[in-house]
């Protein structure tokens, strides 16, 4: 099982654990001190600039759900926890929306970046921007965010461009804590009575048509890739199926939770025998892996759109749920162009 270097929240952010301290969204300039800040040669600008707005974006969009539980978890040791995920995440947004200001020459700042896009210019994927039903279906999408990013933030720190390694150095270890703290809460659910683990199920469930957008690479990515900038995504699959498959057995959730057909049965109460058939079709939609691992790769690979369309946030398609964000976000920077505090 992950397991935690530390016993609660409050130990964590001790001077003694630099390795697991929170970022609360500084300490970013003692990071890249004697970083090369130069673009790197040969490096296409506007890839470039586009690779660091959806890095930035994923971490702003995310950051921004995870405010919106303060004083809405069932405690306040989590509700410290996810206020601090939070700003961590909000830091990395801070210097990779900056980075891309300055990449593309464009004059944008971070703070125009996050108040005065619109929708279809932001490039998050849309799992980050998911609203939650509760706070078992919170900790499902942090465990599965985390866990993607963090995969993506290890590659990056050997990424080209310095400055995306330097941000990617300083992220994995915070984005470390974020996966482990999720992962417990997931296992503490489905391990509990039968109505925390269907809120768990249902929030994993929830996540099925948002899947396979995590790892498709989009045309920047690809091209990020081959530049050495970028993470692979399919080396990012599979660390992160080996990830969800060492929790989903720690409390025998089915790998195929996050399959869109194994969910319609189950929100309609019809597993039983159908299961094996949905093992089998999703075994056969992967031919690699074996096992658990085939199981849950093929539901990956069988992650429908559905009601909320095709396309990606990678290309600025967007769920409802991504206007309501924004009306939030940028409420106040709209009202008040320019204003300072």
């Amino acid at each position: 099982m992950i397991a935690m270097g530390f016993d609660n929240v409050y130990e964590s952010i001790g001077e003694d654990n630099d390795d697991r301290h929170w970022a609360f969204g500084t300490g970013f300039s003692e990071t890249l001190s004697g970083v090369e800040q130069s673009l790197p040669i040969g490096i296409d600008v506007n890839d470039l600039a586009a690779y660091c707005l959806m890095l930035g974006d994923d971490a702003l969009v995310m950051s921004h759900r995870l405010q919106e539980w303060v004083a809405r978890a069932p405690e306040l040791e989590e509700e410290t926890a996810l206020a601090n995920i939070a700003l961590d995440l909000l830091g990395q947004a801070r210097l990779l929306l900056t980075r891309a200001g300055v990449v593309a020459g464009s004059g944008m700042t971070e703070d125009t970046y996050a108040f005065f896009r619109d929708e279809n210019e932001f490039l998050n994927v849309r799992l980050a921007e998911l609203t939650d039903a509760d706070f078992g279906a919170l900790m499902a999408r942090l465990f599965v965010f985390s866990s993607w990013r963090l995969a993506i933030l290890k590659r990056l720190r050997a990424s080209k461009d310095q400055v995306v390694a330097a941000v990617a150095s300083k992220g994995a270890k915070e984005i470390t804590y974020h996966r482990d703290y999720a992962a417990q809460w997931v296992v503490r659910l489905a391990d509990g009575t039968d109505e925390s683990r269907s809120r768990i199920v249902a929030g994993l469930c929830a996540l099925s048509p948002f899947i396979s957008e995590l790892f498709t690479a989009s045309a920047v990515e690809q091209r990020m890739l081959y530049a050495g900038v970028a993470a692979d995504l399919a080396d990012v699959r599979t660390e992160v199926v080996g990830v969800l498959l060492e929790v989903f057995s720690e409390v025998e959730l089915e790998p195929q939770v996050l399959g869109a057909g194994y969910c319609a049965l189950s929100a309609r109460g019809g597993l039983g025998g159908e299961l094996d058939s949905i093992r089998s079709q999703m075994m056969g939609e992967h031919g690699s892996g074996s096992g658990r691992e085939g199981i849950l790769m093929g539901a990956i690979a069988l992650a429908e759109m559905g009601e909320h369309g095709s396309g990606s946030g990678r290309e600025g398609i967007h769920t409802k749920a991504m206007v309501e964000l924004l009306g939030d976000l940028q409420s106040l920077a709209r009202s008040y162009p320019g204003a300072t505090w």
